[in-house]
């Protein structure tokens, strides 16, 4: 069963940085593939590219396989394959952004143990165009659904 690996590509968008942003995904395992996308009012582009991976991620419905993952987001990339995410999480994640989602994802993380590749942006792979296909149609469709924990820091709020 391990010896196939499911395929997930990628991407996060957001129009002004912070503004309306979206995610986007595609995940194939053998014949089947699934295409995953959401836009939200207010966000920024790290936090859609973080979110692209944990929507992903929590898309998985058997465990097992081998899961590769491809972004061509260093921010989520080098967080995981340099284990910068395991050093923050042992200082208590001070002055670390996004604490919110990196919480989310370190079950994720834990239970699949996926490999990160670092892809080129816009340099015609495939898979990864069409992430950003879905994740910049998603931001520009006027989003209505909030970024609750972005929004609440944004506001002066304090989640974590």
């Amino acid at each position: 069963m391990a010896s196939e690996s499911i395929i997930i590509y990628t991407d996060g968008a957001a129009l002004g940085n912070p503004g309306p942003g979206g995610y986007g995904a595609v995940l194939m395992f053998g014949p089947h593939r699934k295409e995953i996308s959401a836009g939200f009012r207010l966000t920024t582009n790290n936090r859609m590219e973080l979110m692209a991976v944990i929507e992903a991620l929590r898309n998985i419905k058997v465990a097992g396989f081998s899961v590769q993952i491809y972004t061509d987001s260093k921010y989520v990339c080098d967080a995981i394959e340099k284990r910068w995410i395991f050093g923050w999480k042992a200082k208590g994640w001070k002055n670390v952004k996004n604490v919110d989602l990196w919480l989310q994802f370190l079950p994720l993380l834990e239970q699949f143990k996926p490999k990160f590749h670092w892809v080129k942006g816009h340099a015609g792979i495939v898979e990864n165009e069409r992430c950003d296909l879905l994740a910049t149609t998603a931001a520009q469709a006027s989003p209505t659904d909030t970024d609750l924990e972005y929004e609440a820091i944004k506001n002066g709020g304090q989640l974590l």
